[in-house]
């Protein structure tokens, strides 16, 4: 389920709505209101039900093979979606609707790359919503990789320091890290940095950056 030329797509469970007003969402960074949507390239983070943790990771110019190697795997094509197992339930059951809106009305949102769209001015679809369908059967026939865990931190912890490119959305549903066992060896804590709930990035990372936050759709 990706958009058309000349079309950005919402994604929402809620197949009623029949005009998008700009609004501040709970979760934004930003005080300006907009209507959220995304490109063709970022679909693929939203197809999963809208509150459900998700830690994503693909290849970008300059990944290294031993990254790849390590984060993706073998067989693991150029992406992958991570989730936790009590989530797989609703990815499996979730009714998900796409709304297809018109590019005109939208801009690019983020940077240095920008992950999503957004417009100032209310917007209304250029038909009704579309029903998206078998959320894992999409991931197959995209050829995205999708893992389920039983807790997402130790991947998403790989994933940021990694020369891939990643997003996490909803990570504050995510479970708690878990804290090791007897005989394992003792954690290091992420520092809070690394521990907000969104987080994006397209491009491997300079030496001492830190990595841009973007706000949810």
């Amino acid at each position: 389920m990706r958009p058309a030329p000349g079309e950005v797509l919402h994604f929402s469970e809620d197949p009623t709505i029949t005009r998008f007003v700009p609004h501040v969402a709970p979760t934004a960074r930003q005080p300006e209101a907009y209507v959220w949507a995304v490109g063709s390239d970022r679909a693929p983070d939203y197809w999963f039900p809208r509150q459900c943790p998700r830690a994503m990771a693909w290849t970008v110019p300059g990944t290294t093979a031993e990254d790849r190697a390590r984060v993706l795997g073998p067989g693991g094509g150029e992406r992958v979606h991570a989730i936790e197992y009590d989530w797989l339930d609703r990815l499996r059951t979730t009714e998900l609707f796409a709304y297809r809106l018109p590019a005109a009305a939208f801009r690019p949102f983020g940077e240095p790359v920008p992950s999503a769209v957004v417009a100032t001015e209310p917007v209304v679809p250029l038909g009704p919503p579309e029903p998206v369908g078998d959320l894992l059967k999409l991931h197959r026939d995209a050829g995205i990789q999708l893992r389920v865990l039983d807790n997402l931190w130790g991947f998403w912890d790989e994933v940021i320091t990694s020369t891939l490119g990643f997003s996490g959305i909803r990570l504050r549903n995510a479970k708690p890290a878990r804290e090791p066992g007897p005989g394992q060896p003792t954690r290091t804590a992420p520092s809070p940095v690394l521990r907000k709930p969104v987080r994006r990035r397209l491009t491997p990372p300079p030496a001492e950056t830190s990595v841009p936050l973007t706000p949810p759709a």
